[in-house]
């Protein structure tokens, strides 16, 4: 008997296999947020897929997401960002990563942990909105409006509502399988 997965997943066993074992799950892990939240900010503009097609590219260019070393970033290190044809090479996009691992490092402070911080909108558990079909699921909601202002106010960039819900659906804080997808059953 074949799975019943969300339509958006089913180009190909890339988009399958990330479907099947990520997307929606809770991440609470300061880290992989970390790495979810560059990723999304540099898909702004294009598809998940291109983003994620080049995600081993972007661990390596970007040491694995270390927060600390990106906030560290030196103009050489960019310069070899912007060369690197394995990522997306929009400077401003890069100077973003650097600037927003900083600003990560800040609210870690300022709340014993980023994951403290972004899933206290959503009181520490994911929102289920059981959507029948893919129409059902929005691009933002109230939620996530709420945290891109707050991003922004905090100096982060390229967090605007539309990235940070696809990053509360990538992190699992908001679940958006289609009720009758096969991951509900797990």
């Amino acid at each position: 008997m074949e799975k019943i997965r969300c339509g958006w997943c089913e180009k190909d066993d890339l988009y399958r296999k990330y479907h099947d074992e990520e997307w929606g799950k809770p991440v609470y892990d300061d880290k992989t947020i970390f790495e979810f939240l560059i990723l999304e900010s540099f898909q702004a503009g294009l598809s998940w897929y291109t983003i994620l097609a080049k995600r081993d590219n972007f661990r390596k260019a970007f040491d694995y997401f270390d927060y600390k070393k990106i906030a560290a970033y030196s103009d050489q290190k960019i310069e070899e960002l912007m060369n690197d044809p394995g990522i997306i090479r929009n400077r401003l996009k890069i100077l973003a990563a650097v600037t927003n691992a900083g600003k990560f490092m800040e609210v870690q402070k300022e709340f014993g942990s980023f994951s403290r911080y972004i899933w206290g909108f959503v009181d520490g558990k994911p929102v289920d909105h059981k959507p029948a079909a893919l129409s059902d699921v929005p691009a933002t909601t109230v939620v996530s409006d709420m945290i891109a202002k707050d991003l922004k106010k905090r100096g982060f960039k390229f967090m605007g509502s539309t990235v940070v819900y696809a990053h509360m659906q990538a992190t699992g804080m908001v679940n958006d399988h289609i009720v009758s997808c096969f991951t509900r059953k797990k």
